[in-house]
């Protein structure tokens, strides 16, 4: 029978075995140990609850922001302390809010609505939290000490250079922001993998629902959209620190660099923001019209064109930079493109409330209504804003303050707050109050539309964009006290908002029971609250809405009549299945509960907040914390059960440990290697750039360094080779060659590392005298910080197999080291040819 109450789950784990073994294993430890969990349950909670806190922070910021402007010549907020609250609300709705609280939903969703029992590194989306909170409040702190930064969350150059800003804010926002887009990368490579490796049996790709296609492109789209900006802000802060010149105009260097760099990433951001909130009205508009979500495959390939498109926009920030007006013709043609899979997501959810017998006008379909309106009045100034004519005469001003927060408050706000009413029961058994709800709704959709409405008609009017104040004869106070006004009813529909999701509901909130929306997807199988394993047992589904086209299913899933119905080793266990049909592949053990992911992340923190004050010495300490938590993470990893096969139930059997390019480890690093290598694609592009930019000043030469060059190149392969003959030989049985060989890769890497900062310190380039003399460094630099991570590896891997852990049947994480050791000699090669050759031949 299907759970109708926790009372009746509760009283069956007594008489189940196998439902008792999966409560204990997976009950979350108790007291202050409850920070060691890794659960995506918990985590997922975690996070969402941190996302709203910056969400009231950032709320807080914009609050002062209204009351600034609300009247002429005020003097509330001084000048330089209006331009930190408007950098930071900016900074932290765009970093601190909008992307988490993606990533939040999609860790606690996620697993149920696929059938797993977790994601496919717990351990690395507990890291990935810890570095969101840390970081977020190390970004926060500065405004506490009014030492904040205060050119604007695009912190263009050269107005936050060392000249201008020559203070921490800058320092804070940098490498506070660099270390959250660390938890960003952790996220997506989660996701990817847990959407491709860890379904149902029987969820092919095609019977997906479509909150994981859109969450698998969101996924794809961070690990090549953040890669621009984290090297934009590797090399500001480098100029900051060191003076070397990226973007010093004096010294060949270029401003506009870092707004190639920053908008390659923001452009893509607004539709990493977009894509999750569309899954979530794809999921929710469904359920509410009770019917299947009309185009199901023309919205998959719309959000795929919507990824792949907003690639090409980035220059639609840039138009009155002085580009040539053919480029600018390009850019604009794509940003028009944009609103074709828009429009097609939009009609489809309108088809799809057509099609059903009736629409229940629940609070979360309420907001989805909302959502849509918004979005689609943004989604028409965006087009306005994408031609270049209209663009030149509203850039900067309020009427692009308006268009983006309609895009954005009706792509992310209101179906977050949606989805937050429609997937609270998974989490506390409660519905949240529909008076309240309703209340809330109307707060803040009418209090949006006063505030922001009018910033069209203020930006038409002249007035720009971060101004603290402006005097009172241009036709522009009534709009901004309006404006104000609005801006405090929102407000006040999310004090409603958060009254109920905090408190009220959890006290006085209707038990949930059983699917209390009848929806179709797998999270609602069950009783509420859900369980931290998720399901009973791994189902069969046939269907994207099995639980509307299979009558029965949740029963025969509570019975335990699928697989992995429980644990006699008392160890948590989730199902890996195939990338395309999702046939079962392997049995993944996962890891308890554990203290190494808070460790590494207060270690990483303190390194990232260290070298805002340049403490070096202490930087490198806080290195070793993060190199000795993760030595200590990975050291029990890949165990090799015996037996290898593992009863998972209907007669099945199915191997607990797989060498090879498919297992989900080897996917993790090839997801990493990834993110890297565009990251040094932006690199070749900086440098690029400069080329084509400085016509009268050609990349020096690098006189004398060829030879060395040589020499690293030859050596690095070398090394590549080395390995090749250590994995060959472990794969034989020689452990001799396996030692032998990776000692060799080792002292071959580290003398081309060696002949490598050579062949550039005989030249007699200093990374200060110019910028392209600081590119071929950053070359270099960038190489030698991926050879140091390659040592580390390799002589991990040592300790491995001196403990008898790299075997022929004990592979994988060899392999894994082996692809990243390969990739890293390419960078090598790459940066050597750049560096020493191209100079010589353009």
């Amino acid at each position: 029978m299907t759970f109708t109450s926790t009372r009746q789950l509760e009283e069956a784990a007594r008489h189940d075995a196998g439902l008792w073994q999966l409560r204990e294993i997976w009950a979350p430890p108790k007291g202050l140990r409850r920070f060691k969990e890794i659960n995506n349950t918990v985590i997922g909670e975690l996070y969402v609850l941190t996302a709203i806190f910056f969400l009231l922070v950032g709320g807080l910021l914009a609050m002062l922001i209204r009351a600034q402007l609300a009247l002429p010549e005020n003097d509330l907020l001084s000048a330089d302390w209006y331009n930190q609250i408007f950098t930071m609300h900016g900074t932290t709705m765009m970093f601190l809010f909008a992307v988490p609280i993606m990533e939040a939903v999609a860790i606690y969703v996620l697993p149920q609505m696929l059938g797993a029992r977790d994601l496919p590194f717990p351990r690395i989306s507990a890291y990935g939290y810890w570095a969101y909170l840390l970081g977020g409040l190390m970004a926060l702190g500065s405004l506490l000490f009014k030492i904040a930064p205060a050119g604007g969350w695009f912190m263009y150059v050269p107005l936050t250079g060392p000249e201008y800003s020559p203070g921490y804010g800058p320092d804070f926002w940098l490498l506070g922001i660099g270390f959250i887009e660390v938890s960003a990368v952790a996220a997506s490579i989660e996701l990817i993998i847990g959407i491709l490796k860890f379904r149902p049996p029987g969820m092919s790709l095609d019977r997906m629902p479509i909150f994981a296609w859109y969450m698998l492109v969101f996924g794809f789209m961070i690990m090549f959209g953040f890669p621009p900006l984290v090297l934009g802000d590797i090399l500001l802060e480098v100029e900051r620190a060191f003076h070397w010149p990226f973007y010093d105009a004096g010294k060949g260097g270029d401003p506009l660099l870092w707004q190639h760099l920053f908008w390659l990433f923001g452009h893509p951001e607004v539709y990493i923001i977009f894509l999750p909130g569309a899954a979530m009205l794809s999921t929710i508009i469904p359920t509410f019209a009770r019917a299947p979500l009309a185009g199901y495959v023309w919205i998959v390939l719309a959000a795929v064109g919507t990824g792949f498109l907003s690639f090409g926009l980035w220059v639609h920030h840039m138009y009155t930079t002085g580009i040539p007006m053919m480029s600018l013709s390009f850019f604009s043609a794509a940003s028009l493109a944009v609103a074709i899979p828009s429009g097609i997501q939009v009609f489809a959810w309108i088809a799809t409330i057509w099609s059903g017998p009736g629409v229940l006008l629940k609070v979360p379909m309420l907001y989805a209504l909302g959502a849509i309106f918004i979005f689609v009045a943004g989604g028409l100034t965006g087009v306005m804003v994408a031609l270049v004519p209209v663009d030149f005469q509203v850039h900067d001003t309020y009427f692009v303050v308006a268009h983006f927060h309609y895009v954005l408050f009706g792509g992310a706000v209101m179906p977050v707050l949606a989805a937050l009413h429609y997937w609270m029961p998974l989490a506390t058994g409660k519905l949240m109050s529909e008076t309240l709800g309703r209340l809330s709704f109307a707060l803040i959709f009418v209090g949006f539309n006063v505030a922001f409405f009018p910033m069209h008609i203020t930006g038409l009017r002249g007035m720009p964009r971060r101004v603290y104040t402006y005097p009172a004869d241009l036709g522009w106070d009534w709009l901004n006290l309006v404006s104000s006004v609005g801006a405090y009813m929102v407000a006040a529909g999310m004090a409603v908002f958060l009254w109920d999701w905090l408190y009220w509901h959890r006290k006085h909130g209707r038990d949930a029971g059983y699917n209390p929306w009848n929806a179709g997807t797998l999270e609602w199988h069950t009783v509420t609250p859900s369980s931290a394993f998720s399901l009973r047992s791994v189902p069969i589904v046939s269907s994207t809405y099995p639980l509307w086209d299979e009558p029965g299913l949740a029963d025969r899933i509570d019975r335990g009549e699928f697989y992995l119905a429980d644990s006699p080793d008392m160890r948590r266990k989730t199902l890996r299945t195939g990338t395309v049909m999702g046939e079962p592949r392997e049995v993944i053990l996962l890891p308890h509960p554990s203290w190494t992911p808070l460790v590494a992340a207060v270690g990483t923190a303190s390194f990232f907040g260290l070298a805002i004050f340049k403490l070096w010495w202490l930087c490198a300490a806080a290195a070793l914390v993060v190199i000795a938590a993760g030595v200590v993470w990975m050291w029990d990893t890949e165990p090799l059960p015996e037996p290898n096969r593992y009863d998972i139930g209907r007669g099945e059997t199915c191997p607990m440990h797989v060498n090879g390019t498919e297992t989900h480890g080897f996917w993790g690093m090839a997801l990493l290697v990834l993110f890297d290598l565009a990251a040094f694609v932006s690199l070749i592009f900086s440098l690029l750039f400069l080329w084509t930019v400085n016509r009268d000043l050609s990349p020096p030469v690098p006189e004398g360094g060829l030879g060395w060059a040589s020499a690293a190149a030859g050596l690095v392969l070398v090394s590549s080779l080395a390995f090749r003959l250590a994995s060959f030989g472990n794969r034989r049985g020689l452990f001799i060659a396996l030692v032998v060989g990776l000692i060799l890769a080792l002292l071959a890497m580290i003398a081309g590392a060696g002949a490598m900062l050579q062949s550039l310190l005989v030249t007699g380039l200093l990374p200060t005298q110019s910028a392209f003399a600081a590119v071929y460094w950053m070359f270099v630099a960038w190489t030698g910080f991926h050879m140091a991570i390659s040592t580390i590896f390799v002589l991990y891997m040592l300790a491995r197999a001196a403990a008898g852990k790299v075997t022929p049947d004990r592979r994988q994480s060899l392999m894994n080291v082996e692809l990243f050791w390969h990739y890293t000699t390419g960078v090598a090669v790459a940066s050597l040819v750049i560096v020493h050759l191209w100079p010589r031949v353009i």
